[in-house]
């Protein structure tokens, strides 16, 4: 007589690092961020632009957010940081268009001043200008 238990909890510890299938959360005043999350329907993560494909803060992502590709800068995670680099509750992106500037006006949330070093050492002379993203924020922690 074979009698199977089956359990309900996983051995495998929580991983809340930026990979595919992560859904993140738009926060800046674009118009296609504002409907997607007014409808319930976040974006999610199809590719982290680095070697590990594990997305970090001031890393480029590519985003699928109402049936289009848009790329993201993350400027907040879930995930435990190093010292100094706050935490947030949820993982905040800002949607970019292709030159590196901001589709929105404004940022809604405190953005961490660690970006403004990350963002400068990506900037090239003939590359997209991501320095853009620092001047439309209000608030750093």
């Amino acid at each position: 007589m074979n009698i199977i238990f089956k359990r309900n909890f996983h051995l495998s510890p929580l991983r809340s690092e930026i990979q595919k299938q992560t859904r993140l959360r738009v926060v800046d005043n674009s118009e296609l961020g504002k409907r997607a999350m007014a409808e319930g329907k976040p974006p999610r993560c199809i590719h982290v632009y680095n070697k590990t494909g594990v997305g970090k803060i001031g890393d480029i992502v590519l985003l699928a957010i109402k049936g289009e590709k848009k790329k993201g800068v993350l400027v907040g995670l879930k995930q435990n940081q190093k010292p100094k680099v706050p935490k947030f509750d949820s993982n905040n992106v800002v949607l970019i268009d292709d030159n590196g500037s901001p589709m929105g006006t404004r940022i809604h949330v405190p953005i961490p001043t660690i970006l403004r070093t990350l963002l400068k050492d990506k900037t090239h002379v003939k590359g997209p200008d991501y320095t853009k993203l620092l001047s439309i924020s209000t608030r750093f922690v």
